[in-house]
């Protein structure tokens, strides 16, 4: 089971980055997917989940109404737009997976079993 995360990059504040989370080994239609960052010093902080159940969306406070999570199960992919970035969002970013049939919120990165080896973001002028 490989989780690939990839689109991350270096975006002056205000801009946008799309970050893909594509999965092999596993079906990502019956898996719920989370989205993860981690800034230097600091705990991993969940950010965003997919249900695979209906695809119910959770976002937390920080990047609600900035970013977008989406699941493509053709391509067995989960994206995560994120637009107008703040220096803030400076992280490795992950995601990780676990099979899963609610579409309650997934926020801890303990439930998960399946992780993305990270992919840098950096928000600067």
């Amino acid at each position: 089971v490989q989780l690939q995360a990839s689109g991350g990059g270096v975006v002056q504040p205000g801009g946008s980055l799309r970050l893909s989370c594509a999965a092999s080994g596993i079906s990502l239609d019956d898996h719920a997917v989370g989205w993860f960052r981690q800034a230097p010093g600091k705990g991993r902080e969940g950010i965003s989940c997919i249900s695979s159940v209906d695809r119910t969306t959770h976002y937390a406070d920080s990047v609600k109404g900035r970013f977008t999570i989406s699941r493509d199960n053709a391509e067995n992919t989960v994206y995560l737009q994120m637009g107008m970035l703040k220096p803030e969002d400076t992280a490795v970013y992950y995601c990780a997976a676990v099979r899963y049939g609610s579409n309650r919120p997934l926020r801890s990165p303990a439930l998960y079993d399946y992780w993305g080896q990270g992919t840098q973001v950096t928000v600067s002028s």
